[in-house]
């Protein structure tokens, strides 16, 4: 698929937000459709996830305390016609160990994100059968 810019927002959420409903939220109020979502801050209690090809499902990882939100990348699409986040985080904890994956959920201390929105067609996710939306893939 090809994009052109389109808005760029630059935001701070507030404390005690969950980080994945906030952008699920503004990404609906602002109408995105699709974008690419970056970000850095601190998460209390996050959760992250693993997809187990086995089991054809998230694995959770639970963590407790508070991580410094190292990065987060991800983007915005549109799932059941609505547009969703899919974020993946890198959390560090205070003795300098290092936590990733997909993230489920994370209560916000501080969180700085970047989100550039893109012009063109929607991309949809779609039930693949293997309990994972995902896009049609890119043929040549």
């Amino acid at each position: 698929m090809e994009f052109r810019p389109g808005r760029v927002f630059l935001l701070r959420v507030p404390e005690g937000e969950d980080l994945l409903e906030f952008v699920n939220r503004f990404s609906e109020r602002k109408k995105i459709e699709t974008a690419i979502v970056k970000g850095i801050g601190s998460l209390r209690n996050p959760v992250v996830g693993y997809y187990s090809e086995e089991i054809k499902a998230y694995k959770r990882i639970e963590l407790f305390g508070a991580f410094e939100l190292l990065t987060l990348l991800g983007n915005i699409s549109i799932k059941d016609g609505r547009p969703f986040a899919h974020l993946h985080a890198t959390l560090g904890n205070a003795n300098g160990d290092v936590f990733g994956g997909h993230l489920i959920t994370g209560e916000v201390f501080v969180a700085e994100l970047y989100i550039q929105e893109l012009l063109g067609e929607a991309l949809i996710r779609k039930d693949r059968g293997n309990n994972l939306h995902l896009w049609d893939e890119e043929r040549f």
